[in-house]
C-alpha cells in the first residue's frame, strides 16, 4: 500500500500517472498492432475491425463500471486506515468480474452477426469484422478480470506491477499478430480472426501474471476466500458508483455506432478512414486518461482522510496537467495528421477522411482533457452520476442532430466532426459546473467540521 495523502499532491499525481499512462499505451498497442496488420489486407478489413471495435466500448464500459466502483471504494478504505475494508471490497470485484466475463461471453457469440451486419458499410466488411470479434470474445471476457486484479492495486496506490504485466502481454500480442493474421512463419494466415486470437492469448497470459502476482508478493488486498460469498449491500455501493462511470462508455458505443451508420453511405474508405482517425485518437489521449486515473486513487485516499484541501488541488494539477498536453496533440493534429493515418493506410481515400477527421476533432481535444480530469474526481468522491449525466446530454445534442443531418441533401462528413466538436464543448461546461457543485456540498471550507466520508457498503466503519 502507498499512502497517498502525505507530501506533494503534484508529485503524487505524476507518480500515479506515469505508470498508469505506459500501461494505457501498451495497452492501446493492441489495437494499434490488430489494426496495422489487417490494414495490410483490404480496405473492407479496416472497415470491418474499426466498426467491430466499436463493440469494444461496451466492455469498456463494463469494465470501467467494475473499475471505478472498486478503485474509489478501495481507496476511501486505504485513507480511513481500514484493512479490512479494503479487502473486502477486493474479494467482492473479484466475484463480480468472474459473473461479468460470463455474461460477456454468451453474449460474443450471440449478437456479434446481427451487429456487424447493422453497421459495416458492405458484406465483405461485416463478415470481416464479425470474425474478429468472435475470436476476440474470450479476451473480451477475461478483460474483467484483469480489471478487478489491476483496480484493486490501484486503490492501494500501487501501479508498476501492473504496468509491466500490461507491457508484457502487448509484447505477446505483437509477436503473434504476424504469425496469426498474416500467416508467419505458419503460412496459414487467418486474416481478421488471427487478430482478435492474438488479443485474447495476451489478456490470457495477462490474467495468469496477475493471479500469480498477488497469490505471491501481494498483502494488503488479496484472495480470501471466506469473503467471497455475494455481499449484495456492497455489491450495490460498487455498482452505484460505477454504473454511471460505465454508462459513459455505453454511451460512447452508441455514439461511435450512430456515426458509422449514418457514414456508411460514403463507402468502405469513409468507415476505414473514421476507424483508423478513432484510433489515433485513442493513443493520443492516453497521457490525459492516465491523469485522470491517476486523480482517482489520489483524490479518493484524500477524502477518506478527509484532507480536503489536498482533493481540490488534485483536480487543478490534473487540469493543468491535461490542458497543457491536449494543446501540443491539438498543435500536432493540427500541423500534419495525416502522418497519422499513413502509417496504417496509403489509400488517399482513407487518408483523406481520417486526416480531416483528425485536423477536425483536434479542436475539442482540451475540452475532453476537462471531461477526463472531472470524471476522475466524481469517482474520487464517490458519485459518477453528474458526470454521467453529462455525458448523457450528448445523446440529445450530438445522436439527434447528426441523424437529422445525414437525411438532409447535401450531407457532408465535415458536418458530423464539427457538431462532435460542439456537444463536447458542451459537455466539458456541464461537468465543470456539476463538479464544482459536488465540490460545495462534499468539500467543506478551511476552518469548517467536516463530516467523515461514508464508509463502504457493507462494510460500517
Amino acid at each position: 500500500m502507498k499512502d497517498l495523502t502525505q507530501g506533494s499532491v503534484r508529485g503524487a499525481l505524476i507518480a500515479m500517472s506515469v505508470p498508469i499512462a505506459i500501461g494505457m499505451l501498451f495497452q492501446t498497442l493492441y489495437f494499434i498492432v490488430d489494426l496495422y496488420f489487417v490494414s495490410r489486407i483490404s480496405d473492407q478489413a479496416i472497415a470491418g475491425v474499426g466498426s467491430a471495435g466499436t463493440a469494444t466500448f461496451i466492455i469498456l464500459g463494463l469494465t470501467q463500471m467494475l473499475s471505478v466502483g472498486t478503485v474509489a471504494l478501495v481507496s476511501q478504505a486505504v485513507g480511513r486506515k481500514d484493512q479490512p475494508g479494503a479487502n473486502l471490497v477486493f474479494n467482492q470485484a473479484v466475484l463480480l468480474s468472474l459473473l461479468c466475463g460470463i455474461a460477456v461471453a454468451l453474449a460474443g457469440i450471440l449478437v456479434t452477426g446481427p451487429f456487424m451486419r447493422l453497421v459495416a458499410a458492405d458484406a465483405p466488411s461485416a463478415a470481416a469484422g464479425a470474425s474478429y470479434l468472435y475470436w476476440y470474445t474470450p479476451g473480451l471476457a477475461l478483460q474483467f478480470a484483469m480489471v478487478a486484479l489491476i483496480s484493486g492495486l490501484r486503490g492501494t496506490g500501487i501501479v508498476k506491477p501492473t504496468m509491466m504485466v500490461q507491457m508484457i502481454t502487448v509484447v505477446v500480442n505483437i509477436v503473434l499478430a504476424p504469425i496469426l493474421v498474416a500467416g508467419w512463419l505458419t503460412h496459414h494466415p487467418m486474416g481478421t480472426a488471427g487478430a482478435g486470437l492474438a488479443s485474447s492469448i495476451a489478456v490470457t497470459v495477462g490474467v495468469v501474471m496477475l493471479w500469480m502476482y498477488f497469490a505471491r508478493l501481494e498483502h494488503y488486498v488479496g484472495f480470501d476466500r471466506t469473503v467471497w460469498p455475494p455481499r449484495w449491500a456492497l455489491i450495490r455501493g460498487i455498482l452505484n458508483i460505477g454504473l454511471p462511470a460505465g454508462g459513459e462508455f455505453l454511451m460512447m458505443f452508441v455514439i461511435l455506432s450512430v456515426i458509422y451508420v449514418v457514414i456508411r453511405g460514403f463507402g468502405p474508405e469513409a468507415q476505414a478512414g473514421f476507424g483508423i482517425g478513432g484510433r489515433v485518437m485513442q493513443a493520443l489521449f492516453v497521457p490525459v486518461l492516465a491523469i485522470a486515473f491517476g486523480a482517482t486513487p489520489v483524490a479518493g485516499q484524500n477524502y477518506g482522510a478527509r484532507r480536503f484541501d489536498r482533493v481540490r488541488e488534485t483536480f487543478w494539477q490534473a487540469v493543468i496537467l491535461s490542458s497543457s498536453l491536449m494543446l501540443l496533440l491539438t498543435l500536432a493534429c493540427q500541423v500534419a495528421p495525416q502522418i497519422f493515418i499513413r502509417f496504417f493506410s496509403q489509400q488517399p481515400e482513407v487518408v483523406s477522411v481520417g486526416a480531416g477527421y483528425l485536423r477536425v476533432i483536434s479542436w475539442n481535444f482540451v475540452a475532453s482533457g476537462l471531461i477526463f480530469a472531472s470524471a476522475g474526481l466524481f469517482q474520487a468522491l464517490g458519485n459518477t452520476w453528474p458526470s454521467f449525466l453529462a455525458s448523457a446530454s450528448r445523446l440529445i445534442t450530438f445522436v439527434l442532430p447528426a441523424m437529422w443531418l445525414a437525411s438532409r441533401p447535401g450531407f457532408t462528413l465535415e458536418q458530423v466532426w464539427h457538431l462532435s466538436v460542439a456537444t463536447v464543448a458542451l459537455q466539458a461546461a456541464t461537468s465543470l459546473t456539476l463538479l464544482f457543485r459536488e465540490f460545495r456540498r462534499r468539500l467543506p471550507a478551511s476552518g469548517s467540521v467536516p463530516e467523515a466520508p461514508p464508509a463502504s457498503p457493507g462494510n460500517p466503519a
